[in-house]
């Protein structure tokens, strides 16, 4: 695919042809690390990946021990309390987790056109421009010195600042200032998530220019989800298709390889990974990560991963590459209890495969997992 004329840089070359599902979610196993878990800590896992889906919270601290060996939930929750991991909404208006040095070239990059996406909503719930900029105010004031606020806080500052926060409002202001780069969220304080001021959390952001950042977005993301396609990445990173096709042209280290006559980017070197079932949180990059998902998800079970088309991503259960069910949990103070729904009856090897992937999760969360199948 050639690049738009006026990108510049090298195009890549090493075409490969190759056309089964199966091989191509292989290399995406090795690719985004959750076959090999090469990684020694949570912030090595988030660099690699570079942005992961994170509104479920839980979830995501699990998308991040998934992919380290003998990872617990203690240690990601240490890695974004000491600011080396950061939660955002650096991409799509979702909540992402990013290494905190690589967030401000990321909103920079995604920023303009997530605002121009999200002025309509602000005037529907009646938030002005003014209000926006009072509560820009009132945080800078609230959370100057390196404070940390609860949300609940940081809001009642707002109320108490002439700011209404009524309903939706509250979550679509400390979205509109997230994405603009005034705030970031900080350490959980017990259920509840607090934030900080970006530039006194983050102590020595990156600085890309907008060339630079988009050959690094690249870069990144077909080395952590490749293989992937154009659209993938555009849709992934919020970009149009033609500053998706002058990062890929900068970018350096990839190779490209035919799957069913359609061309995907991924890293020099990957390997595909070896047979094995996985136990996967509900938004994990392996599903989320990609425009086009049928590579892993039938198209006749998609329903099954959002039940009701609700936007709410059950955990999956990945046999050989394939999502072949889901499952629930339930956590009690002394134990996990798990519903599997496969959506046909596991063989022998899926079973144990299983078990085994609930084994590493209960070790993860640090209390014994109970199984329904």
């Amino acid at each position: 695919m050639a690049p738009s004329p006026d990108c510049g840089g090298a195009r890549n070359t090493g075409v490969v042809a190759s056309s089964t599902h199966r091989e191509l979610t292989a290399l995406r196993l090795t690719a985004q690390g959750i076959a090999t878990r090469n990684f020694t800590g949570p912030f090595e896992v988030v660099r690699h990946m570079l942005a992961m889906q994170a509104q479920d919270f839980p979830g995501a601290k699990w998308s991040v021990g998934l992919r380290l060996p003998a990872a617990t939930d203690a240690a990601i929750e240490v890695s974004l309390a000491a600011g080396e991991i950061a939660r955002s909404w650096p991409l799509r208006g979702t909540l992402h987790f990013v290494p905190a040095e690589d967030l401000g070239w990321l909103l920079a990059l995604s920023g303009p056109r997530l605002a121009t996406r999200a002025a309509k909503r602000r005037n529907e719930l009646g938030i002005t421009d003014a209000q926006l900029a009072r509560a820009g105010e009132l945080a800078r004031e609230a959370l100057a010195g390196g404070r940390v606020l609860r949300r609940d806080r940081l809001l009642d500052a707002f109320q108490r600042g002439g700011v209404p926060t009524t309903g939706q409002r509250a979550y679509h202001l400390l979205w509109n200032l997230g994405h603009t780069g005034l705030l970031v969220f900080g350490p959980v304080d017990g259920a509840q998530p607090t934030f900080a001021l970006l530039d006194e959390w983050v102590l020595n952001p990156r600085v890309l220019g907008r060339d630079e950042s988009l050959a690094e977005l690249a870069r990144r993301y077909f080395t952590s989800h490749g293989p992937a396609t154009i659209r993938d990445f555009a849709w992934w990173a919020s970009l149009t298709l033609g500053d998706a096709r002058c990062g890929v042209a900068a970018a350096t280290g990839l190779v490209t390889r035919e799957f069913d006559a359609t061309l995907y980017y991924l890293a020099e070197g990957v390997e595909p990974a070896q047979a094995d079932v996985h136990a996967l949180p509900g938004f994990d990059e392996y599903l989320l990560g990609y425009r086009d998902r049928s590579p892993a998800l039938a198209a006749e079970f998609a329903d099954r991963i959002v039940p009701g088309n609700n936007g709410v991503f059950l955990p999956t259960i990945v046999v050989d590459g394939a999502v072949v069910g889901t499952w629930k949990r339930r956590e009690s103070a002394r134990k996990i209890a798990v519903n599997a729904a496969p959506f046909a009856s596991l063989n022998e090897r899926a079973a144990a495969g299983f078990v085994r992937a609930l084994s590493r999760y209960g070790e993860f969360i640090g209390k014994p997992v109970e199984i329904q199948l």
